[in-house]
């Protein structure tokens, strides 16, 4: 198991709380971090550049008086339609994020600008082939979106994505697909991974940016529940079932513009296959406690 001198012994375990769209903001992040997961958001969550930085400004202010804490993350979409690319890298830059996660494309430079200052650079891969063009770009690690994973998602088995990527890869990995407790994250270790990224079971949480509706039907959702499509945004994504009912779908077309698929995913709701996991409205802490706690026990059972 690989983890970078920043994160290690820094995580109360190896888990990362995903940057989920319209869901994750300072409150979700801060008390991810505070109990020892290393907390993210997506910079788009805020509608503009100037709101992303006050947002930085605010995470690193509340997190300040924890010197226990756990590091955080921040999401960038690095596809050429984002207006925002080069105003929010600089942000990101001049408050030094520990971890930047790259979406929709990999870029050398940029990758090089975030290793500047000492930060660390995992990427999105639902497949072999964009995992090795991310590592082509220098990336310090991958995130294996797999089967079941909530938001823009991959088809491969996780047991199947992770060993095609460990043949040729043996830095950090994270995992991500419908993992919602303690000993899943053990299983993930066991199966070649040294994270676990973990999204739509904090959907539901007190600090998540969801509407009371969306949360409710996050809870009263199952597995069964959760469609694979490419009808919303133009790529593969998971989505709840009475969302994508309750709207009407576009004709199939090229991916979305950054400002289309913000209009997309406020009333189509996306959720991975674990949201059978999730069956009341608690706190972030909470959620984090009982995987922790679920996690020591795994291995105490080994």
């Amino acid at each position: 198991m690989t983890l970078p001198a920043s994160l290690e012994k820094r995580l109360a375990i190896p888990a990362i709380v995903a940057p989920m769209f319209l869901v994750s903001g300072p409150d979700l992040v801060v008390s991810c971090c505070e109990a020892g997961l290393l907390g993210t958001f997506p910079a788009l969550n805020q509608r503009t550049s100037q709101g992303f930085g006050e947002w930085l400004d605010e995470i690193e202010e509340r997190l300040a008086p924890m010197p226990g804490a756990a590091p955080f993350g921040v999401n960038l979409i690095v596809h050429k339609s984002n207006p925002r690319l080069d105003a929010d890298l600089e942000l990101i830059v001049r408050h030094q994020v520990p971890l930047v996660i790259t979406s929709l494309g990999a870029i050398a430079d940029l990758v090089q600008v975030v290793q500047g200052y000492g930060g660390l650079v995992f990427h999105d891969v639902t497949n072999v082939r964009h995992a090795e063009k991310a590592l082509e770009a220098g990336v310090d690690g991958l995130i294996a979106v797999a089967a079941g994973a909530g938001g823009h998602a991959g088809t491969m088995s996780p047991f199947a994505l992770v060993d095609e990527i460990r043949r040729f890869f043996q830095g950090p990995l994270a995992l991500s697909g419908a993992i919602t407790r303690g000993h899943q994250i053990a299983a993930a270790q066991m199966m070649g991974a040294d994270l676990a990224y973990i999204g739509s079971h904090f959907i539901a949480s007190e600090e998540s940016l969801a509407s009371p509706a969306q949360k409710d039907m996050v809870i009263g959702a199952g597995p069964a529940d959760i469609v694979y499509t490419d009808r919303v945004t133009g790529v593969g994504a998971n989505f709840l079932r009475p969302s994508l009912e309750a709207a009407t779908l576009p004709e199939p077309h090229g991916a979305l513009s950054v400002s289309e698929e913000a209009k997309a995913w406020k009333t189509i709701w996306s959720a991975g296959h674990g949201v059978g996991a999730t069956t009341a409205v608690q706190p972030a802490r909470s959620i984090c406690e009982r995987l922790i706690a679920e996690y020591q026990a795994a291995l105490q059972s080994e």
